[in-house]
């Protein structure tokens, strides 16, 4: 194999010039996508505030752009391993997006979780209340 380059993978958070991670391509292809992996990622609640987020102005650009880079990978159609692979093909989606939202969460204000909610048909929580479980040490 002298001479051949080997195929780089796509990296797993997508630079700002690639056209997956255009707020409009998100925007677009968001909540279809959502609708496919929703019994696969057990952080949808977040995965949406996170989007929520993302589209806030009020948000830094440089978090914006990290999240739309999270998100434009899940939102694309072909990627590492196929979205199609029932059981596994969100696990990577899953795993940059949970990596990103853990980045990001200082960021992800109360105003993003409560539209997450609304838009899920979820019970809205007592402001300040962002996690359900009760984790003692």
């Amino acid at each position: 194999m002298i001479g051949r380059r080997r195929k780089q993978a796509e990296p797993e958070i997508l630079p700002p010039e690639h056209p997956f991670a255009r707020e409009e391509v998100v925007r677009n292809r968001f909540w279809h996508t959502l609708k496919r992996a929703v019994g696969q990622i057990p952080f949808v609640e977040d995965l949406v505030a996170a989007y929520y987020c993302a589209l806030d102005p009020k948000t830094p650009i440089r978090v914006r752009a990290m999240l739309f880079g999270a998100l434009g990978y899940f939102v694309l159609p072909t990627d590492m391993i196929p979205d199609l692979l029932l059981g596994i093909g969100f696990a990577d989606d899953a795993s940059v997006l949970l990596g990103v939202i853990a980045l990001a969460t200082t960021h992800i204000k109360d105003d993003h979780r409560r539209e997450a909610r609304r838009v899920l048909g979820l019970k809205q929580r007592p402001a300040g209340k962002t996690v359900d479980a009760d984790v003692t040490a």
